[in-house]
């Protein structure tokens, strides 16, 4: 596959954007272990990153260079990564790719938080269909949402009973 295509692009730059979130999650994370923190569900960690590994793996690989693109659900992709900073945001110290609690510590109320309890979440699923979508891979689109929602679904519930004891201190 050559890289010429806008597809095969784009997931390049998703790529070097996680690996970059990636790098601020480890530090955060270290941070939040350093504070006493504990994590939860580091056993579905893995599925989470293969999940997304996949999903870029397969949009790299399926979609023609040629591939037409939908520019309106290209241009929601994109807008949703101004949710995603201002989600990264909104947490700061405490966003962190995996779930880690510091006892004691308040519990994130600004930016999405105001409003709905996993906005990451929604934005993830957002992405996860969209890009594809925007090439015309409704297959890879339908694949790896059905996967994400059920990880993700099972890693709400790990987060939420974690956030539990902190909710209604």
């Amino acid at each position: 596959m050559t890289l010429g295509g806008l597809a095969q692009w784009l997931v390049l730059a998703v790529a070097l954007q996680r690996l970059g979130e990636l790098a601020l999650a480890r530090r955060n994370t270290k941070k939040l272990l350093a504070a006493g923190g504990l994590e939860s569900g580091a056993g579905h960690y893995w599925l989470i990153v293969g999940l997304h590994g996949g999903w870029l793996a397969a949009i790299f690989a399926t979609i023609p260079p040629d591939a037409a693109v939908n520019w309106w659900l290209a241009s929601t992709f994109a807008l949703l990564q101004i949710g995603r900073i201002w989600v990264l945001a909104s947490l700061g110290q405490y966003w962190t790719t995996r779930i880690i609690t510091v006892p004691g510590a308040p519990l994130v109320r600004r930016g999405p938080y105001r409003w709905i309890r996993h906005p990451n979440y929604l934005i993830v699923a957002g992405e996860i269909a969209l890009l594809p979508l925007a090439f015309g891979a409704w297959r890879i689109a339908l694949g790896f949402s059905v996967a994400n929602m059920a990880l993700i679904a099972w890693r709400i519930r790990i987060e939420d009973r974690t956030l539990d004891s902190r909710r209604t201190a």
